[in-house]
């Protein structure tokens, strides 16, 4: 019996050794989905590494949705709609499980989920996981972001006072700061006329315009050009603007650059 019990506390210290080693040096590692998904929301993980164990998770998302904060921030504030359903509590609260079950297992590699993507194992999450796992190991994976200039990690979303008295859009951005370091910017827009999607989904959809006269392309492939520079500079107040809102500095972008300005305004809480 003794022997028994000392046998299978080795089995156990074996299993529990194997789950607290995680194969990646210390750091902050970061990862997110290649697009937005049907319900407009793509995916980010982060992980920091310590001492060969994973000690933070966080599992949060960017959308096109206009007007769409962080989807943690977006769902406390009543906005995703999953709580009048899930027994389980609304998606934050369940983010939340999956991300505590990650760092108390350390089972990156976990096997258990069913195919539609959901387990039993985790109390508090009943949601569809395959993405939290699949990122997780992306970023794991990669390069551990480098240390950056920002004093605080999150979600930084900034809009525009007021609507564009001409186009009648009111410009929003969305920054992710990852171990002081901007690692993705979402440059969208709210419609004044509210049959209208998001800035960005009417662009991509053909219904902006800007296509037929620009040379650098429809909308939403010069704010990607912004966004980059942005990440590139770090610091938006390194991108030089114009009087007139243009800039000879983002080569692909022939608009008027009002994310660089807003992307300087919501990193202020960053600093």
């Amino acid at each position: 019996m003794k022997r028994c019990a000392v046998v299978c506390s080795l089995i156990l210290l074996a299993v529990v050794s194997v789950f607290a080693q995680v194969k990646a040096k210390d750091g902050v590692y970061f990862a997110q989905g290649d697009s937005f998904g049907s319900s407009g929301w793509k995916s980010q993980v982060v992980l920091e590494v310590r001492g060969g164990k994973i000690v933070r998770a966080e599992w949060n998302g960017v959308s096109n949705i206009a007007g769409a904060t962080d989807k943690k921030s977006w769902a406390k504030a009543g906005n995703y709609g999953m709580a009048k359903a899930a027994k389980q509590g609304e998606w934050d609260k369940q983010a939340a499980a999956a991300e505590a079950w990650l760092v108390k297992t350390q089972d990156v590699g976990f096997k258990g989920l069913n195919k539609d993507g959901k387990t039993d194992a985790i109390s508090g999450a009943s949601i569809t996981l395959t993405e939290f796992f699949t990122l997780a190991n992306k970023a794991l994976a990669s390069a551990p972001v480098a240390k950056g200039m920002y004093a605080k990690d999150g979600w930084y979303y900034k809009e525009s006072a007021d609507f564009d008295p001409k186009s009648g859009w009111k410009e929003t951005i969305l920054v992710s700061v990852v171990n002081g370091t901007v690692v993705d910017v979402l440059w969208n827009g709210i419609s004044k006329d509210a049959s209208k999607k998001s800035k960005l989904v009417e662009a991509v959809e053909g219904r902006y315009g800007m296509a037929k006269a620009a040379k650098k392309g429809e909308w939403h492939i010069q704010a990607a050009a912004v966004q980059d520079a942005i990440i590139k500079a770090q610091d938006p107040a390194k991108i030089a603007v114009k009087a007139d809102g243009y800039s000879d500095a983002i080569s692909g972008a022939s608009i008027h650059v009002t994310g660089v300005a807003l992307a300087a305004e919501a990193l202020k809480a960053a600093r």
